[in-house]
């Protein structure tokens, strides 16, 4: 499997709109963060997680020319906001785009973009909705284990794909959950900042969670510009994690 952090920024990227504090104003391109997303190839098949505001601007960056799904983890707007540019595969493969998602961002989803559900429009987004009940389920001959976190009072999901786990945007990691996640061998997890937040982890217990599963690769994502520089912050990590930036990429086998 191959993975690709097409952004590992906060709701707000980084830098920040009109912020001149001293990582907004950093020149080193580790420090310019889109919101966050990462792609995982395997098997031939590309899956997405998350397609929020910067996705057109994620696709063409990397030269993504082929999608096949995408899984939500839950419904805010820099998670699901660039949807509508699903068309462009859309034309391409000349088929719906296969979204996976719990019956309550499908709700948002059909609010958001009722015109792809309510319209005969020519040009429209087509997409294709599976339900994610809380058991692992397949995507392209690819399984699937959905785990279940807090973001802070919202139940949200992130996703396990054999040794590679994606978490974002969790406050707390129930101990099932955590059964889960035992054994990953690259494991990917917010922190905000490292000062304490409502709903999401900040370094220390990002850290803390890593070292629980005893993770022998895993990487920071979803990082705000109060968390400071790479340049600052990557140094001082567990040889084992690694603070992830946008074009980041590599590999994990299935026995890794």
């Amino acid at each position: 499997m191959k993975y690709t952090f097409l952004g590992t920024g906060t709701s707000q990227g980084v830098p920040v709109i009109a912020c001149d504090c001293h990582t907004c104003l950093s020149s080193d391109a580790r420090d310019k963060r889109l919101r966050s997303s990462l792609l995982l190839e395997t098997k031939g098949k590309n899956m997405l997680f998350d397609a929020g505001p910067d996705f057109r601007q994620q696709m063409l960056r990397a030269g993504v020319r082929r999608l096949d799904s995408i899984l939500l983890t839950h419904e805010h707007k820099d998670h699901i906001a660039g949807m509508d540019d699903v068309r462009a595969y859309n034309y391409r493969s000349d088929d719906a785009i296969d979204i996976y998602a719990e019956v309550r961002v499908q709700e948002a989803i059909k609010r958001e973009y009722a015109y792809v559900f309510e319209s005969l429009y020519p040009g429209i987004p087509r997409m294709r909705l599976y339900n994610i009940d809380g058991k692992p389920f397949n995507v392209n001959g690819t399984e699937v284990t959905p785990i279940r976190v807090m973001h802070w009072n919202l139940p949200i999901y992130g996703f396990r794909v054999g040794n590679f786990a994606y978490i974002t945007d969790a406050s707390e990691i129930p101990e099932k959950s955590m059964e889960l996640l035992h054994g990953v061998k690259c494991l990917v997890i917010n922190a905000l900042r490292k000062e304490k937040h409502t709903s999401h982890f900040n370094l220390r217990e990002a850290l803390d969670i890593i070292a629980a599963l005893a993770s022998p690769k895993a990487f920071i994502t979803h990082i705000g510009h109060q968390m400071g520089r790479y340049e600052e912050i990557a140094s001082s990590l567990p040889s084992n994690v690694t603070l992830a930036y946008d074009g980041l990429c590599g590999e994990v086998g299935e026995t890794d």
